[in-house]
């Protein structure tokens, strides 16, 4: 704001007001009585009223002069003003109403009044402004230098702002910039806090010294309590990347070493029959086999000194295993030889220990390598021994129905088989399943047939039943019901025969008394009542064929004597 002007109370810069004149008048009379009174020369009189003339005119020349400036000082202000308010406007991105200093009505310093309370507000704009735009530069490079990992730049001097774009789209601009690196550190220290637990539980697994391993990395990841912030810098990030991944691989060897060692453990425990409190000791290893490497979690599991007591143990496992090794090797042996047993497959058993023992004796064997092999050989044994499961169990319901057609057999031979006598209910119950069951014996047998010359061609080796051909035991037993059936038939008819022939005797000669026999009381003497003896000749148990079925049926038809008197109820047997 320019100097104020003297204060004049003039309504025009050339008149002089009334009082100013009255004085003036006062003074000049005094004046002149002073010159009367001196005697001055009217020459000296005209001169000193010019220089007082002159004086006054000088005067009013400077105090014109110093307003006109003043004037021109109003109008250089109102024109900067304006220029700065229009530079502030653009560099605001405002728009502000106010009138042009030309049109307003008034002197200059009204128009001043009108348009220094717009310049002020910009002023005040624009430095709240530049402090915002300070704060967030600030923050975003505080931000880029966390991330990037240089720590020179966080107490760097503040950054320099563009005071020619300070509009609000470009704050804007900044600040959303600032929001997207907030939120990018704020999902850095959730990853970074990720990790550090991911490395803390690890290291609890395999009892690792966790502050070492992260402050290894970076300190600031231990201790936060000196105000210094977590290092989120991409090198960090990728350190913890990789000491994660490091330490998941060192979780994955380990977990595989003592599942070894515990897989070795139950093998040899197995072996040598190591009681349940030795066993327990090292359960805590055992548990561990079939567990995944995101179960395990407990402290101290995969620790270097659990892994290796278990290989200290194992190792002396293996060395009383190797004063046992023959003890071992015999019983494989047994168990081989039982399991060969169990599914009726041909075993030497004397051949095969004298063949161990030489070996053994020779010591030309690894005596572990021969272990491996009766393992081997009990492996392929069960292999076999599952190949046949289904042929055996329909052996074992072949030989079943065998069994219970010679029941039958021996039970309808039994002429009291319908007396009152004890038991006799059960036998009928009896009498009426073997029949259902003997009847599905064809099928059966035929099934069986195709069952097991599907597997010789498969195996391309006979099937062995008890040392003998399944295939030709099932043919002769094929063989030998085919003759039982025609036996049977040719009793039927030799009865029929019979029973014609006394209907004809009676027709003749009139019927004879009969003797009758007591209630109850069997021809055989040696039969009881409704439990017939049981004939195993014709069951597929029967070694070497059917021969004895043979010499029944001999023996039979040589006591075929039919009495005149006789008189059979002739029964269907088909």
């Amino acid at each position: 704001m320019p100097v104020s002007t003297a204060t004049t109370t003039a309504s025009s810069p050339l008149s002089l007001s009334r009082t100013a004149t009255t004085t003036c008048g006062s003074l000049l009379r005094e004046l002149q009585e002073i010159w009367d009174e001196v005697g001055e020369s009217d020459s000296e009189r005209d001169k000193m009223l010019l220089e007082l003339e002159q004086e006054c005119l000088d005067i009013y020349r400077r105090k014109v002069e110093m307003t006109r400036k003043y004037k021109a000082d109003l109008h250089q202000f109102l024109a900067d003003a304006e220029a700065e308010i229009a530079c502030l406007t653009s560099s605001l991105g405002e728009r502000v109403s106010f009138p042009q200093y030309e049109k307003v009505k008034g002197i200059l310093k009204q128009q001043i009044s009108a348009i220094s309370p717009v310049l002020e507000d910009l002023r005040l704009k624009k430095q709240e402004r530049i402090k915002e735009f300070s704060e967030t530069q600030q923050q975003i490079v505080r931000i880029c230098a966390e991330i990037a990992g240089n720590d020179q730049l966080i107490g760097s001097a503040e950054p320099q702002v563009n005071v020619q774009d300070l509009t609000t789209r470009k704050l804007g601009e900044l600040k959303s910039h600032l929001q997207e690196l907030q939120s990018e550190k704020t999902l850095r220290l959730q990853k970074v806090d990720s990790y550090i637990s991911a490395i803390h539980e690890l290291s609890v697994v395999m009892s690792l010294d966790f502050n070492k391993i992260i402050s290894e990395i970076h300190p600031s990841l231990v201790n936060t309590s000196n105000g210094q912030p977590k290092s989120i810098s991409n090198e960090i990030v990728a350190r913890l990347t990789s000491e994660v991944h490091s330490l998941k691989q060192e979780k994955q060897q380990r977990l595989q070493k003592i599942r070894d060692l515990g897989s070795t453990l139950v093998e040899l425990w197995n072996l040598m029959d190591t009681p349940h409190g030795e066993r327990k000791r090292f359960d805590h290893v055992t548990c561990l086999i079939s567990s995944s490497v995101d179960k395990v979690s407990r402290q101290g599991s995969l620790a270097m000194d659990a892994i290796e007591q278990t290989e200290v143990e194992v190792e002396r496992l293996n060395v009383l295993k190797a004063s046992k090794m023959k003890e071992l090797i015999f019983k494989r042996q047994n168990e081989l030889e039982e399991m060969y047993r169990g599914v009726h497959m041909d075993v030497d058993s004397d051949t095969a220990r004298k063949i161990l023992i030489g070996l053994m004796d020779s010591g030309s064997v690894d005596l572990s390598n021969l272990l491996l092999s009766m393992d081997d050989q009990i492996a392929k044994a069960k292999e076999q021994a599952l190949s046949r499961k289904d042929i055996l169990d329909k052996v074992e319901k072949w030989k079943h129905a065998s069994e219970e057609e010679n029941w039958l057999d021996e039970y309808e031979r039994d002429d009291n088989r319908y007396s009152a006598g004890r038991g006799a209910h059960k036998n009928l119950k009896r009498a009426e399943k073997a029949r259902i069951l003997v009847s599905k014996i064809p099928s059966l047998v035929e099934n069986l047939t195709v069952k097991v010359k599907a597997w010789e061609i498969e195996k391309g080796i006979p099937f062995l039943y008890d040392k003998a051909p399944l295939l030709r035991t099932l043919e002769e037993y094929t063989v030998f019901r085919q003759e039982k059936e025609e036996e049977k038939r040719r009793s039927r008819e030799q009865k029929r025969l019979q029973e014609q022939f006394v209907t004809e005797q009676e027709a003749l000669f009139g019927s004879k008394p009969t003797i009758k026999k007591p209630l109850g009381t069997s021809i055989n003497a040696n039969t009881m009542v409704g439990t017939p003896n049981s004939r195993r000749s014709g069951t597929p148990s029967a070694r070497h064929g059917i021969s004895g079925g043979k010499e029944r049926r001999d023996s039979g038809k040589a006591g075929n004597v039919i009495p005149v008197n006789y008189v059979a109820i002739a029964k269907d047997q088909g």
